[in-house]
């Protein structure tokens, strides 16, 4: 088991390289930012040690070299049936609809006015990682907990916080990302950290005060190893902010294949914080294709339409989630339900409804203790499901689905996937792609089309499959065989027919020109929001900005700065 590091002393500086904003300098406190370069001394050797062995891992799988497997040296974790994670809190025992988006103004009003239960404040996926919205979606947390945000739209209509507000998590960027408005070092902080530790910084002890608690959702993990360092980072939190340890809780997402081989494991190296797991089906179906992107004799998936949750291997994985989650204590929350209501089409919107209710039916069914949304209007559908599932209970962890046994070959049996890629899901896939990609460039991570929220992961899915294709040379359901010609062709198209119909916004060649990168290089591109937020999103000053309090014009004033309860003790960081 890995101790804390030595810190050095003092820490060095965080700079911050861009503009501040209006009430900036409530977020970014001399003590905040030096809290950040604390956790980042904690995280950031051994962080980039574990994105190494990402890497490293993934060539071997793709040369034969290693087997994805459940591990021999952990069997002792899981053969022993005797430990399991911490009861969860009050405001945690029950979860059965939880709706998920971007901390932007707009949307922390919506979310905590839908009438959930929960409320996952999205930095990672459905977040465009500007400058403006790391920090603002910051400050729009600590509004709600003060219970001073509001909302006007463009019609005049003004959105105030209701009486009751959903438990609130945050989910911050995976452990790959960094913050390249934030130094030290020489180096970019961790986003991971960034986003955490400002949460927990500023909103921890207001979580405490209203009776709830600081919840984290854990993205993109891999290994148990990487859930370690998350418990390294939470111990090292909680004691600087004078917590005590377990004060923080986390739900991991289960959206990767290396995770799933894992799940005890991960829940294991994150006591005393672990509460759930949740199927991040998604980002699960990428991380597939990724794993075995360097793997020329990999079974071609059809399209992503057809991937439903009841093909077998995708049904292996969240069998598996439920049982390790009750075997262990935790809850197991289930995947997104993606669709936006239009009033404007009745039929559309009852019969995606009636789709909606099904998926959820089949969660609740194989022992699910809660479920996502991403619309306030499937809220009620939603919980309808749950409430007659659950009954008088509040969850579902006695039901430990001792029937399931699911082996490696299970996780890994691709083949079952039914069909073949097609024509009109290759065109279909683009034109997504091609209309969320120039919306999370102009700065909205959370977008709507064809009737369904999109997020990174769907473009994260589509260039995938498009890259397996072209490298397969697949033959696609009208006999035409996909290459790079192809697939350029197809782009060319589906941009023209934006143009045509009004769609294109300034970013669509920005848009095209990335679709193209990460969907045609010869070397798999493992996220596209690494190059992205790189070349187009980051904005980095050349000269440091130290901000203080009451220094940027326009600011009104803030809540008193929460000071570490020993300050000495950052100064000497033994």
């Amino acid at each position: 088991m890995d101790t804390h590091p030595t810190l050095r002393t003092p820490p060095a500086d965080v700079q911050v390289h861009a503009p501040l904003g209006p009430r900036y300098e409530e977020i970014l406190t001399p003590a905040a930012c030096e809290f950040l370069g604390v956790l980042d001394d904690v995280v950031a050797p051994r962080r980039e040690e574990l994105l190494r062995t990402r890497r490293e891992r993934r060539r071997r799988i793709g040369l034969g070299q290693e087997s994805l497997d459940f591990r021999r040296d952990t069997q002792w974790i899981r053969d022993d049936p005797t430990w399991s994670v911490p009861p969860a809190p009050a405001d945690l025992v029950d979860r059965r609809v939880e709706i998920t988006g971007p901390p932007t103004r707009k949307m922390t009003v919506n979310a905590l006015n839908s009438g959930a239960d929960g409320w996952m404040a999205d930095f990672e996926d459905a977040t465009t990682p500007t400058w403006g919205a790391v920090v603002e979606g910051q400050l729009n947390l600590v509004d709600a907990l003060d219970r001073r945000i509001d909302f006007t739209d463009e019609s005049g209509r003004r959105y105030e916080l209701g009486e009751h507000l959903p438990t609130i998590h945050v989910r911050p960027r995976g452990w790959h990302l960094v913050e390249k408005h934030l130094w030290i070092d020489g180096r970019p902080l961790s986003a991971s950290v960034v986003d955490a530790g400002l949460y927990l910084f500023h909103c921890a002890r207001r979580q405490l005060e209203r009776g709830s608690g600081p919840y984290l959702y854990l993205p993109k993990l891999e290994s148990a190893a990487e859930a370690r360092l998350w418990n390294t980072l939470l111990l090292r939190a909680q004691e600087l902010l004078g917590l005590p340890a377990g004060t923080v809780r986390v739900t991991v997402l289960v959206e990767t294949l290396p995770a799933a081989f894992e799940m005890e494991e991960i829940l294991y190296e994150l006591r005393p914080h672990a509460t759930a797991l949740n199927a991040g089906r998604w980002d699960y179906l990428f991380s597939v294709l990724k794993t075995f992107s360097a793997a020329p004799e990999q079974h071609v998936l059809p399209d992503r339409s057809s991937l439903t949750m009841e093909t077998p291997f995708l049904r292996a994985y969240t069998e598996l989630l439920v049982r390790t989650c009750h075997r262990r204590g935790a809850h197991a929350i289930g995947g997104m339900a993606a669709f936006v209501p239009d009033r404007r089409d009745p039929e559309r919107t009852r019969a995606a409804l009636e789709r909606v209710r099904g998926d959820k039916e089949r969660e609740a069914r194989d022992g699910f203790d809660g479920s996502w949304v991403a619309h306030p209007g499937l809220v009620a559908t939603c919980r309808e499901v749950f409430d007659q599932a659950l009954g008088s209970r509040r969850n579902q962890l006695l039901r430990r689905r001792c029937d399931v046994d699911v082996t490696a070959a299970d996780l890994l049996d691709l083949a079952s996937a039914p069909g073949q890629p097609t024509a009109a899901g290759l065109r279909s896939g683009i034109s997504v792609a091609l209309r969320y990609l120039q919306a999370w460039l102009a700065g909205s991570g959370a977008v709507t089309v064809d009737s369904l929220m999109e997020d990174a992961a769907t473009v994260e899915i589509v260039r995938s499959q498009v890259w397996q294709q072209v490298r397969a040379r697949a033959v696609l359901d009208d006999g035409t065989r996909v290459g790079r010609g192809l697939v350029e062709e197809l782009v060319d198209a589906e941009a023209a027919r934006l143009r045509r119909q009004g769609e294109a916004g300034e970013h669509l060649p920005d848009a095209v020109e990335l679709f193209l990168q990460v969907s045609t290089a010869e070397e798999f591109v493992p996220f596209f929001t690494t190059p992205a937020y790189g070349r187009h999103i980051a904005t980095p000053t050349a000269t440091p900005t130290r901000p203080e309090p009451g220094t940027v014009p326009g600011a009104r004033p803030g809540p008193a700065r929460i000071d570490l309860p020993a300050a000495e003790r950052l100064a000497v960081a033994s």
